[in-house]
C-alpha cells in the first residue's frame, strides 16, 4: 500500500500510523504535540477506519487521547474539511496526520466542535492552554491504548 510506504519512508517521527495486524481497513496513528506550542510533548493517538471507497472518500478519524481542542468532539472525533467537503483522492495518510497536527495550534474556531474550548481559545487562552496541558498529561498515561 502506497500510504504505508509514503508513512515508513516519513523522517518527521512527530507523526506515525500502520495498519491493525489483521484489519488493513484500520489504522492506528500517533501524533505528537508539536514544539512550542500548549499541546508540546502531548502523545495523542487516533483510529483511522477505511472502507473501499478510499481514497475517493476519506478515512473516519477519532482522536482515543482525551483531546480539549475546539475542532475535537468529545467523543473524539474530528471536525475538519480536509475530510469532509474539501476531500481530494491525491491526499494521503500522512498528509492528513500532518494536517491534524498543525491543526491542533491552529483551530478554526467559526466552526468549533467543543464550543467551551473555542470560547476559551477565544477569550481566555490561559484557561483553554491549562485545560489543553492536563489532555497533555492525560495522554501520556494514555499512551498504553489497546485498539482492538
Amino acid at each position: 500500500m502506497k500510504d504505508l510506504m509514503t508513512i515508513k519512508n516519513n523522517t518527521d517521527k512527530s507523526v506515525y500510523a500502520c495498519p491493525l495486524e489483521d484489519n488493513l481497513y484500520m489504522w492506528v496513528a500517533i501524533i505528537i504535540g508539536p514544539e512550542n506550542t500548549p499541546f508540546e510533548d502531548g502523545t495523542f493517538s487516533l483510529v483511522l477506519t477505511f472502507d473501499n471507497t478510499y481514497p475517493q472518500n476519506p478515512p473516519k478519524l477519532k482522536f482515543l487521547s482525551e483531546m480539549f481542542h475546539p475542532n475535537i468532539y468529545t467523543n473524539g472525533e474530528l471536525c475538519l474539511d480536509m475530510l469532509k467537503n474539501r476531500w481530494s483522492p491525491s491526499y494521503d495518510i500522512l498528509g492528513i496526520l500532518i494536517s491534524v497536527q498543525s491543526l491542533l495550534n491552529d483551530p478554526n474556531i467559526k466552526s468549533p466542535a467543543n464550543v467551551t474550548a473555542a470560547e476559551l481559545y477565544e477569550n481566555n487562552i490561559e484557561e483553554y492552554e491549562r485545560r489543553v496541558r492536563q489532555t497533555v498529561e492525560k495522554s501520556w498515561v494514555d499512551a498504553d491504548t489497546d485498539y482492538s
